[in-house]
């Protein structure tokens, strides 16, 4: 387990996560909101969420069946961090909000089908994303 620091880009938002596979457990979702935001998540470990700053500048957006919770800055609009639908109670991070990681680090990343997910059907692999430097 790794302990990860993070926040939003203005700085309002600032979290610590205890990440349960460290970045290994980093991907995408095809969710309808997350494929339009493109973020990358990571799984925090059971408990391992602590805000530290900004709890008054957080808002949420829910959609579908209103499980999932998605919070962002109100300040920046950048989103920090999600309780997931198909792991109730689960906590995700967007990778890109972590002190020290860049979404460009990840040379390949699942990517999960958020769509089936929705329906009840649990983690289903969609795909993979791959980037390489020029």
């Amino acid at each position: 387990m790794a302990e990860a620091q993070g926040g939003c880009h203005c700085g309002a938002v600032r979290f610590r996560a205890a990440l349960a596979q460290g970045l290994g457990s980093a991907g995408r979702c095809t969710c309808s909101y997350c494929r339009m935001k493109g973020s990358i998540w990571v799984t925090v470990a059971d408990g391992g969420f602590r805000l530290l700053s900004g709890a008054g500048d957080l808002e949420t957006y829910r959609f579908g069946s209103g499980v999932a919770a998605h919070h962002f800055c109100r300040v920046c609009g950048i989103n920090t961090h999600h309780h997931r639908s198909s792991v109730p109670g689960q906590v995700a991070v967007s990778a890109a909000c972590l002190d020290g990681v860049s979404p460009f680090d990840f040379l390949e990343l699942p990517v999960w089908d958020g769509e089936r997910e929705a329906s009840g059907e649990g983690d289903l692999l969609a795909g993979v994303l791959r980037y390489s430097p020029a």
